[in-house]
């Protein structure tokens, strides 16, 4: 079992910044592709962005271009740079891992989900 915390979240104004960190437990997390989901509060979970084992990135459009998703397997941490925010983006942000295939990425998980860490976007 994997065991995902997140963290790195909090209240920032609109045009600030956040890094989220998202910890990994075992040797497994170099081996999967994975990616960053928010929920916005009472909506579905959402991709917003995900990374392969080899660092090709992908991001949904409300995101792009303002959020970068990297990783870092020798410490099993993946990150997501947030900047320009929006209050929009306030939701609670989850990593877990994604499915890529044929250069698209599906929504996965590693059959559980960390707490989450909430992203307040407000003046």
């Amino acid at each position: 079992q994997v065991l995902l915390v997140e963290s790195g979240g909090g209240l920032v104004q609109p045009g600030g910044s956040l890094r989220l960190s998202c910890a990994a437990s075992g040797s497994i997390f170099s081996r999967f592709a994975m990616g960053w989901y928010r929920q916005i509060s009472g909506e579905q979970r959402e991709l917003v962005a995900a990374i392969t084992t080899d660092n090709i990135t992908n991001y949904a459009d409300p995101v792009k271009g303002r959020f970068t998703i990297s990783r870092d397997n020798f410490r099993s941490t993946l990150y997501l740079q947030m900047n320009n925010l929006k209050p929009e983006d306030t939701a609670v942000y989850y990593c877990n891992a994604v499915r890529y295939s044929s250069g698209n990425f599906y929504r996965a998980d590693f059959g559980s989900w960390g707490q989450g860490t909430r992203v307040t976007v407000a003046s």
